[in-house]
This record gives C-alpha cells, sequence and structure tokens, in this order.
C-alpha cells in the first residue's frame, strides 16, 4: 500500500513557476511508474508528465519544455517544476503511482493503483 501526498499548489500568474511535490509512504517510489496528472475544471484528467527512472520520462506535448519531473528516491518524493506556467494549466494536480508496464500506456489512468488527494492550481492572465 503507497500513500501519496501532494503539496505545492496555489495562485500564481501567467508566467510564474510553481513546483510541485508527491511525498509517498508505505513503499520505495523506484518500485513503481510516478506520474502526474491534472483536471481541470468540466474536463477530464489527462497525463501531464511520468517517470520510470531518468532515462524513462515523457511528458504531455502541452507542457513540453515547461515543465520537468524528478524524484529523490531517498526521501521518496516525486517533483514536478512547473515555469512559464499559463492560464490553460489550471487545474487539480494528482500525483499517482503504479506498476511499470508498457511504454505506450504510460498516460492510462486505469494503469495506477495509488492516487494523491490533489493539489490545486491556478494561473490567471
Amino acid at each position: 500500500q503507497v500513500q501519496l501526498v501532494e503539496s505545492g499548489g496555489g495562485s500564481v500568474q501567467a508566467g510564474g513557476s510553481l513546483r510541485l511535490s508527491c511525498k509517498a509512504s508505505g513503499s520505495r517510489l523506484s518500485s513503481y511508474r510516478m506520474s502526474w496528472f491534472r483536471q481541470a475544471p468540466g474536463k477530464g484528467r489527462e497525463g501531464v508528465a511520468v517517470i520510470d527512472d531518468e532515462s524513462n520520462i515523457s511528458y504531455a506535448d502541452s507542457v513540453k519544455g515547461r515543465f520537468t519531473i524528478f524524484q529523490d528516491n531517498a526521501e521518496a518524493t516525486l517533483y514536478l517544476q512547473m515555469n512559464s506556467l499559463n492560464p490553460k494549466d489550471t487545474a487539480m494536480y494528482y500525483c499517482a503511482a503504479g506498476d511499470r508496464g508498457f511504454w505506450y500506456a504510460r498516460f492510462w489512468e486505469s494503469k495506477y493503483k495509488y492516487w494523491g488527494q490533489g493539489t490545486q492550481v491556478t494561473v490567471s492572465a
């Protein structure tokens, strides 16, 4: 069983930055595929960034070049550094942990067993 707790959300103006954290307990991060998802009001949840290890990282096209996912295994914490934020990034952000499987399924919600409670990010114009 893995417990995930996100933090770091908040309100920021367009062009600003935020760093989200996801503290895991109950198991090692390195055992799982770790991802960030987000859900904007009135929309479905979408995958933002995923990491298996330093050699296997992927981003949604909408955040490439602006967001960076990384993890500190010693601290059992997953991070999402978000730069050049714009209002379209406004959403509830969730971290998720799942078994490593086919890479093409990396953003499938059904592949993730454990979810955090979410942290809100609001970007104003």
